[in-house]
């Protein structure tokens, strides 16, 4: 394994391995990390971080990845609460009474790509392999969240709707927001038939030149970051205060969890945020 970040850094690599931005380090009341496909108990196809509950793999497995990650990163294990990803653009507030929720807890929501709070001792959780995370941090407020940007969200605008649901419950000035973007399947990697394209290019208030691209096979690549970014900067965000991962979950198979890489028969990683 070659692990090369600018941005990213990759912690306990010979134990359990998670990543941190270096930017995000710098901000002292919060507390985050991304999992890797690494150090877990999984087998078989999810060998062996797997944290993802509903694609087959032993949830006792699952629980002793979390166990694991949350040990190595410095989480609480009991204050996890995880999302219901299923692609749209719902964002729900949790607080300490949602703790354990899609962990040790059953599910009460079955449509949850974003999480958002303002409360210590709760840990977001949501799940990746190649589709986009954003880390969002009101330093004003200390509000924070988390966002599964897959190719629909980023088209419904996710990040947008977390900042609207911030500003309604926290106060949140997207000004004062500190956002990381990624890791994921990167332009290089994320080429898409003309219908997915084409939903990137309706989005005629962005510069759709700039994250949609032909290719070979009358197929299209798509940066997801960049769309992501300039949809954040639409929104109020300051451009300084967005962090891109350089790390393509595609092209670091070997360490990160992606699904065109592995054709599907695969694990997930999972996003961690949490305020001190």
């Amino acid at each position: 394994m070659n692990f090369v970040s600018e941005v990213m850094r990759l912690n306990h690599p010979e134990t359990t391995p998670y990543l941190t931005y270096k930017a995000l380090e710098g901000i002292p009341f919060i507390k985050h990390a991304f999992s890797t496909r690494l150090g877990g108990v999984s087998k078989g196809v999810f060998d062996s971080m797997n944290m993802a509950f509903n694609r087959g793999d032993r949830p006792y497995a699952v629980i002793e990845n979390y166990k694991r990650l949350c040990e190595s990163a410095g989480f609480e294990y009991e204050s996890l609460v995880a999302s219901a990803q299923d692609h749209h653009t719902v964002v729900r507030t949790v607080t300490s009474k949602e703790r354990g929720i899609g962990i040790y807890r059953p599910r009460d929501m079955e449509s949850v790509d974003a999480l958002i709070t303002n409360e210590t001792n709760v840990t977001l959780v949501t799940y990746y392999a190649d589709c986009t995370p954003l880390f969002f941090v009101d330093i004003v407020h200390r509000a924070v969240g988390l966002a599964h940007a897959g190719w629909k969200g980023t088209v419904g605008r996710i990040g947008v709707e977390v900042l609207k649901k911030m500003k309604e419950y926290y106060r949140t000035n997207p000004q004062d927001v500190v956002v990381a973007i990624g890791p994921a399947i990167s332009g290089c990697c994320y080429e898409v038939n003309p219908p997915c394209a084409q939903e990137f290019l309706k989005m005629t208030d962005l510069q759709t030149d700039k994250f949609v691209f032909k290719a070979e096979n009358q197929k299209f690549k798509v940066d997801m970051l960049e769309a992501n970014r300039q949809l954040l900067i639409k929104t109020g965000v300051i451009p300084e205060n967005i962090i891109i991962s350089d790390v393509c979950t595609k092209c670091n198979s070997d360490l990160m969890w992606s699904h065109r890489a592995t054709r599907g028969h695969r694990g997930a990683m999972c996003a961690l945020l949490a305020l001190k």
